[in-house]
């Protein structure tokens, strides 16, 4: 059986970036964690949707993902100052609050409730730099994959699901844009 949209796909993976680098895999050590996602219902990066199309059950499959299909470009206009005064500083595992740092990523939550990463890139006497761009944004992505097994949706949540919207990077970076920004304002009223 072929994958169409609205199967569910149970498959095992391997990303790289260019330069050789595993940035994510299925495989840890002796066990497999394989990826199950309903095709086409963009819970998925639209090019790894789009490049399991077709394909049958035990199928390998190696292939190359441009940014605009993956991530998004690199977007600097995501890099947003906020005041360092007023900065909810992190947490480490005790409790105890953490001075922010260069290269620290810290959780962002939307007003959906999704969590996204978000990276400080820069510090100053004044502000804080938040670079909201995805850590893959603007990188060509390399997978290999393997399908292990092909199913159809379940009867009971054929009927009952709702239409789950494909969620892209510039939506996604849209409603952090907005929150970021209301935070800063906040800060400012303080």
């Amino acid at each position: 059986m072929a994958i169409i949209k609205g199967k569910i796909v149970s498959l095992d993976y391997e990303g790289k970036l260019e330069n050789g680098e595993v940035f994510d895999s299925s495989q840890h050590g002796d066990h497999s964690h394989p990826l199950e996602f309903e095709v086409g219902a963009g819970h998925v990066i639209p090019g790894f949707d789009e490049a399991v199309l077709g394909m049958e059950l035990g199928q390998e499959k190696e292939f190359e993902i441009e940014p605009e299909n993956a991530y998004g470009h690199y977007r600097e206009e995501l890099k947003k100052q906020i005041p360092k005064q007023g900065f909810q500083r992190p947490l480490d595992e005790q409790g105890n609050p953490v001075e922010p740092q260069v290269g620290m990523v810290l959780g962002m939550k939307t007003p959906q409730g999704q969590m996204l990463p978000v990276k400080i890139s820069a510090i100053d006497d004044q502000n804080i730099t938040l670079d909201l761009n995805h850590p893959l944004a603007g990188k060509k992505l390399l997978f290999k994959i393997k399908i292990l097994e092909i199913k159809d949706k379940p009867e009971e949540e054929a009927q009952t699901s709702e239409q789950t919207p494909d969620q892209t990077q510039t939506g996604e970076q849209t409603q952090t844009e907005d929150s970021l920004e209301d935070l800063a304002d906040n800060e400012k009223k303080e």
